[in-house]
C-alpha cells in the first residue's frame, strides 16, 4: 500500500486498540458486575465514531436480536443480513457519500445460549450476527 494509506491505517488501528484497552479496563476490572464483551464493544464504537466519524454497529442476522438497537434498520442492513444469512462473508455498498460494509460475526456456544434457543433446538446451521461499518468518503 502507499505510505499515506499505511499511515492512515496505522493511526486508525492505534485508535481502535487504544479505545479497546480503555474499554476493557473500564468494564472488565470491576468487582460489582461484569459486562458482555459485545456490549462493551459498543463503547469502542462510540469512541471511534467520535474520533474518526466512522460509524459501527451490530445487527442481528439469523438469531434473535439481543437489543432493539440491533435490528437491521436501513435497506442496506436488511439486505446485508439476508446475504450473510445465506452464507456470504460480507456485503458492501458505496452510495450517498458512504462506503458501507457488513461482515459476518460467527456466534459460538457461549453466544448462542442467549441469542438462540440452541439448547432446545437440534439446529446445526451456523449462526451469525453482523458488524456494520459506515465510512464517509469523497467520490473524487
Amino acid at each position: 500500500v502507499p505510505v499515506a494509506a499505511a499511515r492512515e491505517r496505522a493511526k486508525l488501528m492505534h485508535d481502535i486498540y487504544d479505545a479497546t484497552l480503555e474499554t476493557m479496563h473500564r468494564h472488565f476490572f470491576r468487582r460489582e458486575q461484569s459486562v458482555l464483551p459485545a456490549r462493551a464493544m459498543e463503547d469502542i464504537f462510540t469512541d471511534m465514531a467520535r474520533q474518526s466519524s466512522i460509524q459501527t454497529r451490530w445487527i442481528a442476522v439469523n438469531t434473535k436480536a439481543m437489543s432493539i438497537n440491533h435490528e437491521p434498520e436501513t435497506d442496506f442492513e436488511k439486505q446485508a443480513a439476508k446475504e450473510i444469512a445465506a452464507g456470504k462473508e460480507s456485503f458492501e455498498l458505496v452510495a450517498d457519500g458512504y462506503y458501507q460494509r457488513a461482515g459476518r460475526i460467527s456466534l459460538g456456544g457461549g453466544c448462542l445460549s442467549c441469542h438462540s434457543n440452541q439448547f432446545a433446538s437440534a439446529s446445526t446451521s451456523a449462526k451469525y450476527a453482523g458488524l456494520v461499518i459506515r465510512i464517509p468518503i469523497n467520490d473524487q
